[in-house]
């Protein structure tokens, strides 16, 4: 008997659905060290990220996590579902916004619902999906969006 054996990775272009929303857990917590270290590793001398004695006197009364590490995240929790060794490249990404604060402590999930999809009109065997990210706290409040296109690989299949 053959040993079977089945390696994780994204789904090709042919295999994502319209209209469908994919679950991605785990959840992250987002941690202090995290956050000091997105944001110095950045170059973003953000007192509200960096400073916590400058961020109790504000109007949050503590430090945030950088909304730039909260969007890595959300997109990052994402990866090994959808597009984890079947990404061609990152097309863009637009309608970001962070309706609400990510706290230190608090834990981000993440879901996609993918919006559209078409064939690659100058490259054979790939495709264009635009996905909506939506990062939620620990609470279900959103805390971040983003849409989001990638140039998917087709299936080998298709390729061919």
């Amino acid at each position: 008997m053959t040993e079977q054996r089945i390696t994780q990775r994204g789904l090709y272009f042919d295999e994502l659905e319209e209209g469908v929303v994919y679950e991605h857990r785990p959840g992250r917590t987002m941690t202090e060290t995290d956050n000091v270290l997105f944001t110095t590793l950045t170059m973003n001398p953000q007192p509200l990220h960096l400073d916590r004695h400058w961020s109790e006197q504000s109007e949050f009364g503590e430090p945030l996590m950088n909304s730039m590490h909260t969007l890595a995240t959300m997109v990052g929790l994402s990866v090994g579902q959808l597009t984890q060794g079947t990404i061609v490249a990152n097309l863009g990404f637009s309608d970001i916004a962070f309706p609400a604060p990510v706290r230190h402590g608090d834990t981000i999930y993440c879901e996609t619902r993918v919006t559209g999809k078409r064939p690659s009109k100058s490259r054979p065997g790939q495709g264009i999906a635009t996905f909506e990210h939506t990062a939620r706290n620990q609470h279900g409040k959103v805390v971040a969006r983003a849409v989001r296109q990638v140039l998917l690989q087709g299936t080998p299949e298709a390729a061919a």
